[in-house]
């Protein structure tokens, strides 16, 4: 295998981290600052809720999709695919969970190389052929390559604590603010920092988003030498999602993050997805595939 380390994805990745690092000491100083320090308990609690995301986000992804751990035993071709993927790319062979769903998609979670899991759905295993299905997998695996999970992991705490503040805030405005106001406009405008933050936070997690699934297309072109491959896999799955109601597809849209292809679309979906258009990340695949021809 070929593998090029992405510099580009690591100098986002580091830009992100740094950014959401002073946006987490704004937004701490704010709440202190406009809450007289009553937020202390809220930060604890919801820091404590986020140290536990980051160690258990592999299972509790998994659960929250409804994905199950399945044995060799269960799924042999699909085991010895993502061992020799795996072995490939230079990588331990993370956990494979299948999910009952009739929508072809696949995701990988985890927080590090060691501790990660791949998902595909039932419907992506009935969709796509030996090839196409190594194309995902491999992609999934250049997630994990790149780590670029555990920083997406890692993006998400700050969002999740801005969120329940906006959402909460008011129920912990006990403490005394500047002045002695008690509650009142103090606790509104520590809301309105929260909102502020949880917006930032969500903008740069969808732009590093973006350019890691275009960093994963090439990480997977990598590891198999097929970059049609996934390309065509992209079309069946594209193709296999428009013929899902769009109740399921709404079902799952909340998990887009995770999808090597959103479920949303239209102008506004387009706006704030997870994911670059999917006709760019095929474009990109093919120019990969003329230029290893040419080799």
């Amino acid at each position: 295998m070929d593998w090029k380390p992405d510099w580009g994805l690591r100098a986002r990745m580091g830009l992100t981290m740094f950014l959401l690092f002073a946006l987490y000491i704004v937004f701490a100083a704010g709440i202190m600052l406009y809450t007289g320090g009553g937020m202390f308990v809220f930060l604890l609690i919801f820091g404590g809720f986020t140290v536990a995301q980051y160690y258990f986000s592999d299972t509790l992804t998994l659960k929250s999709m409804g994905a199950k751990t399945v044995s060799a035993e269960e799924y042999p071709d699909l085991h010895r695919t993502i061992e020799r993927l795996s072995q490939q790319a230079d990588l331990p062979k993370p956990k494979v969970a299948v999910v009952d769903e009739r929508v072809p998609n696949a995701f990988a979670t985890g927080r590090n190389q060691k501790n990660a899991a791949v998902a595909v759905t039932t419907g992506l295993l009935r969709t796509l052929d030996q090839d196409e299905l190594e194309g995902v997998l491999a992609h999934e695996l250049a997630h994990v390559k790149n780590r670029d999970m555990m920083v997406m992991t890692f993006a998400s705490l700050l969002g999740t604590i801005a969120f329940m503040f906006v959402r909460w805030g008011a129920f912990f405005g006990g403490g005394r603010g500047r002045g002695g106001n008690r509650g009142g406009g103090g606790i509104l405008v520590a809301i309105l920092i929260s909102l502020v933050v949880w917006i930032i936070s969500y903008i740069l997690m969808r732009a590093l988003s973006r350019y890691r699934e275009y960093a994963a297309d090439r990480g997977a072109a990598a590891i198999t030498g097929k970059p049609s491959a996934l390309a065509s896999a992209l079309v069946s799955i594209s193709s296999g999602v428009e013929k899902i109601p769009d109740k399921d597809l709404r079902d799952e849209a909340e998990m887009n993050a995770f999808f090597i292809i959103p479920l949303k679309s239209g102008v506004v979906g387009r706006l704030f997805s997870t994911h670059p258009p999917t006709e760019k990340r095929i474009e990109q695949l093919r120019t990969l595939e003329r230029e290893m021809e040419g080799f």
